[in-house]
């Protein structure tokens, strides 16, 4: 059956309204997030900065069994969080809320994209991509996973630590330290979504799994770039975090090399007027 070709204005208004129902879905999930402040703040949020936090139970048992003890088991990060401004604790309300609204609605966001872009496909073409929601939203929630428990910790046990004399205790904004837990999570959740695009910019033919193995090395200094910018400035957080990206990477190849032989393979359709 022949699809109807619809307009350009048509196409804009299709989109608007995949955006408003987008914007609808994270407006109604922050605001349970909102709700649910006490548990968003003082479990979630605020978990990193104890510790007795999972991350830092892993690192002493991890230093321990390599005999590294001191450096590794905190009896407590030394800083304190503050709201120094009048509308500081009500703006870091919305933000977090907003954050944690476009995490839990992401799968609908993903599925309103799906929505807009797969009637420019083929058959063939759809049924190769049906995972496309699920493999997005996974690779999304474990990246948000990777920078809430390994970027995150990472970040607050150096720079909370961190100190250039006896003099100045560390007394960190509430604006400042959810910026920190938000940019961590948010950025290794997109990151982590590197698949999915060499995916996409393979089907367009942008980019050859010769392309990406031909600029593996730059590569690697991109992601070691990337690394020192999202994580502390020290080799081992930026090494723990540059780990899982190359593997990306390299999964990422394959994924290539998979949509370039399946376009070849795939019939050419002859044209219909």
């Amino acid at each position: 059956m022949e699809e109807k070709s619809m307009p350009f204005l048509e196409h804009l208004e299709d989109l608007r309204w995949h955006l408003i129902r987008s914007i609808l879905a994270i407006v109604i999930a922050g605001g349970l997030a909102f709700i649910a402040k006490d548990f968003i703040f003082d479990y979630l949020l605020f978990g990193p900065k104890k510790q007795d936090f999972i991350t830092y139970k892993w690192l002493c048992s991890a230093a321990q069994s390599l005999g590294f003890n001191e450096g590794f088991c905190l009896d407590e990060l030394p800083f304190r969080v503050q709201s120094r401004t009048v509308a500081g604790q009500f703006s870091a309300h919305i933000w977090t809320s907003i954050t944690a609204g476009f995490i839990v609605a992401f799968p609908y966001v993903i599925y309103q994209l799906w929505l807009f872009i797969s009637p420019g496909l083929l058959k063939s073409e759809r049924r190769q991509a049906r995972g496309f929601i699920f493999m997005s939203s996974f690779l999304f929630f474990l990246g948000v996973m990777f920078g809430y428990f390994i970027i995150t910790p990472l970040s607050l046990r150096f720079l909370g630590t961190y100190s250039v004399s006896v003099e100045i205790f560390n007394d960190f904004d509430l604006s400042s330290y959810t910026a920190l837990v938000r940019a961590s999570v948010l950025s290794a959740g997109f990151i982590f979504e590197l698949p999915i695009l060499v995916y996409f910019l393979t089907k367009i033919g942008l980019i050859t799994p010769e392309l990406m193995r031909k600029y593996r090395k730059i590569s690697l200094v991109l992601v070691l770039t990337l690394s020192a910018i999202i994580t502390p400035p020290d080799i081992a957080s930026q090494i723990v975090v540059a780990i899982p990206i190359m593997i990306l990477y390299e999964v990422s190849i394959f994924i290539s090399k998979y949509v370039t032989r399946k376009s070849k393979e795939m019939p050419k359709t002859p044209t219909t007027k």
